[in-house]
């Protein structure tokens, strides 16, 4: 059976329809982690709200052994992420404009998971949210609970 040439083009084009939009859902989403607690999430800077990370260039100590925990914060997050969608309920804005929001991957709070890792901070000052979590971290000695640190916020004034 043969097609006539307009039915031939038709389903051509409903294939490169569907097509089109296969590749359009798989790139749907663009990220970049820029530390523990900010990432960039199709266009937007979006810091988690309610936790506080150690900054990239700061350090923590083990049995003096210097650690980055700032990068090991970063890379907890990127390899919880990893392949998957991650969803952000906005929470507002703050003060250099940046979205405030809670993330989640697979229906899990990241902000939740990294203080629970010991590699956040329930950030006090602004939430009560993940102080439970936190609570853990410390008295299992997880993390950066392990080790002697300072604040980030505490570093960041230096």
């Amino acid at each position: 059976m043969y097609l006539s040439k307009r039915k031939a083009i038709f389903l051509i084009s409903i294939f490169l329809l569907v097509f089109l939009l296969t590749i359009n859902d798989i790139k749907s989403q663009e990220l970049k982690i820029v530390d523990g607690d900010t990432i960039h999430l199709n266009g937007e800077k979006i810091r988690f709200s309610g936790i506080d990370t150690p900054e990239l260039k700061q350090t923590c100590f083990k049995d003096d052994v210097k650690n980055l925990c700032g990068v090991k914060a970063k890379q907890i997050l990127i390899n919880k992420i990893g392949n998957n969608t991650v969803e952000c309920i906005s929470e507002g804005r703050d003060q250099y404009k940046r979205i405030l929001a809670e993330c989640f991957v697979n229906n899990e709070s990241l902000s939740s998971y990294l203080v629970r890792s010991g590699y956040a901070f329930a950030y006090r000052k602004y939430s009560k949210k993940f102080i439970k979590d936190e609570d853990y971290a410390k008295a299992n000695q997880i993390g950066i609970w392990s080790m002697k640190f300072e604040y980030p916020w505490e570093y960041r004034k230096k």
